[in-house]
C-alpha cells in the first residue's frame, strides 16, 4: 500500500517536461490563497513552486538577508539557480501579499520569471471579499490575455467541480488521523498530501488517493494506546524528517496537520451556484492562515481538532524568521489548552544543525502527556 514518492515526483517531473511539449502552459504557485480554478478553467497547469529543503539556499544569501524565512530563501535560490523543472516549466509565476518576505522577494524574482503577485485583503471581514473578488476577475484577465484564451463560465464550473472533488477526497485522506489506532502513519498521510500535488491528471490522482483510503480502511492496527499529536503552523515539508518523523520514532501518533501542508489547503468547497468568482473569493478567504488580522478561526479549528482528532498535545512549528505564526503561539497556546490538550511552540529552519536538541525537546514533550 506504500507508495514511493521521490519516484512519483520524479515521474511527474517528466509528465510536465512531455505537456510542456504538448504546448500546455504551466503556472507556478507559492501559496494555498492561489486560486487553482482559474489556473485551471485557462488551460494551463498550476504546479505548487514552495522548496523544502536547504541544498540550494546559500544562492540566496546573495540578495536576502540570512534571518529571512528559510521557506522563501528556498524557493528563490531554486529559481536563480535554475535547478527546480517546475520552476523552470512555468510560464507565470503567481505571488501574493501574505508576509512581507515574500512579497520583497517576489520583486527579485520579476528579474527572472513572469510574475503576477495577487492583492490579497489582510483581512477575512468588511470590504475583503468584494476586493478580492475584484481582484480575481483581474486575474481571470490576467490569465486570458498572457495564454491567448477565454475562460467560460463552463470551463470555470468545471474547474471548480473537478478541485471541489479533491478536496473531498484529500479531505478523507487526513481525517484517517481520527481513527484510533490509526491504520496508517500520519508521517505517510503527510507526504501523500504533500506529493499529490505533482499529480496533474486529476482522475489518476482521485483514483489513486481513494485506492489508498480504501486500503488503509481494511487494516486492523494493534489496540495499542499511542500518544496522538497534532501539528499546526508553517508549512511542514522543509521539517518533515526533523519533526514529524521523530515524533513517531518517540512512539506517538501524528494524527492532523492545520497548516498548509494538511487541512488549509483541502478544507471547505466553493459553492457551485451564483457568481463563480465571488464563490471562489469567498471560499479561499476562509483559510485561517496567520498573515490575516484577528485570525480568529485558526484556534476554534485547533479547538474542534483537539475534540475530533481525540489529540493529547499540540505541536506549534514556526519556521524561523517567520513573524505572523511567531505572534499567534500564546493565542494557539490558550486554545490548545481550553480544549485539554498540552501545547509546544517549536522554532526551527531547514538545517540538520538542531536535530538532536528538537529530538530531546519532543522526547520531554511526549513523556509529559
Amino acid at each position: 500500500m506504500k507508495m514511493d514518492f521521490d519516484t512519483l515526483k520524479k515521474r511527474n517531473a517528466m509528465a510536465l517536461h512531455d505537456l510542456k511539449e504538448q504546448g500546455k502552459h504551466v503556472v507556478g504557485m507559492f501559496c494555498t490563497y492561489s486560486p487553482k480554478e482559474l489556473i485551471y478553467a485557462a488551460g494551463a497547469v498550476p504546479v505548487g513552486l514552495c522548496a523544502y529543503d536547504e541544498s540550494p539556499i546559500d544562492a540566496a544569501h546573495a540578495e536576502l538577508p540570512r534571518n529571512l524565512c528559510p521557506l522563501i530563501k528556498a524557493s528563490y535560490s531554486y529559481a536563480v539557480t535554475k535547478k527546480c523543472p517546475y520552476m523552470n516549466a512555468s510560464d507565470l509565476v503567481i505571488g501574493e501579499t501574505t508576509c512581507d518576505g515574500k512579497k520583497k522577494m517576489y520583486e527579485l524574482l520579476a528579474k527572472h520569471k513572469d510574475v503576477h503577485v495577487l492583492q490579497l485583503p489582510n483581512m477575512a471581514g468588511g470590504k475583503s471579499l468584494e476586493l478580492f473578488t475584484d481582484e480575481l476577475r483581474k486575474f481571470r484577465k490576467v490569465l486570458e490575455q498572457k495564454f491567448n484564451t477565454k475562460i467560460t463560465d463552463e470551463a470555470l464550473l468545471d474547474a471548480v467541480q473537478i478541485y471541489n472533488e479533491e478536496r473531498k477526497v484529500m479531505m478523507e485522506l487526513l481525517e484517517l488521523g481520527k481513527l484510533n489506532p490509526m491504520p496508517v502513519a500520519g508521517s505517510e498521510i503527510h507526504q501523500i498530501s504533500f506529493a499529490s500535488d505533482f499529480i496533474y491528471d486529476k482522475r489518476e490522482k482521485l483514483k489513486m488517493i481513494r485506492a489508498y483510503i480504501a486500503a488503509a480502511k481494511k487494516i486492523s492496527p494493534p489496540k495499542t494506546r499511542k500518544k496522538r499529536i497534532i501539528i499546526t503552523g508553517c508549512p511542514s515539508g522543509g521539517v518533515y524528517e526533523k519533526v514529524i518523523k521523530q515524533i513517531e520514532d518517540l512512539g506517538a501518533d501524528v494524527v492532523a496537520f492545520e497548516n498548509c501542508t494538511g487541512t488549509k489547503n483541502f478544507k471547505n468547497n466553493v459553492e457551485t451556484q451564483g457568481d463563480l468568482v465571488a464563490n471562489i473569493a469567498e471560499r479561499y478567504l476562509k483559510i485561517p492562515c496567520s498573515v490575516m488580522y484577528q485570525n480568529n478561526a485558526r484556534s476554534e479549528v485547533i479547538k474542534n481538532f483537539v475534540r475530533d482528532y481525540a489529540a493529547d498535545g499540540v505541536i506549534d512549528v514556526v519556521l524561523s524568521g517567520c513573524h505572523t505564526y511567531a505572534i499567534e503561539t500564546n493565542k494557539i497556546k490558550e486554545a490548545s489548552r481550553e480544549a485539554g490538550a498540552n501545547y509546544m511552540s517549536l522554532e526551527t529552519d531547514y538545517s540538520k544543525q538542531d536535530v538532536g536538541q528538537i529530538r530531546t525537546r519532543l522526547e520531554a514533550f511526549i513523556e509529559l502527556l
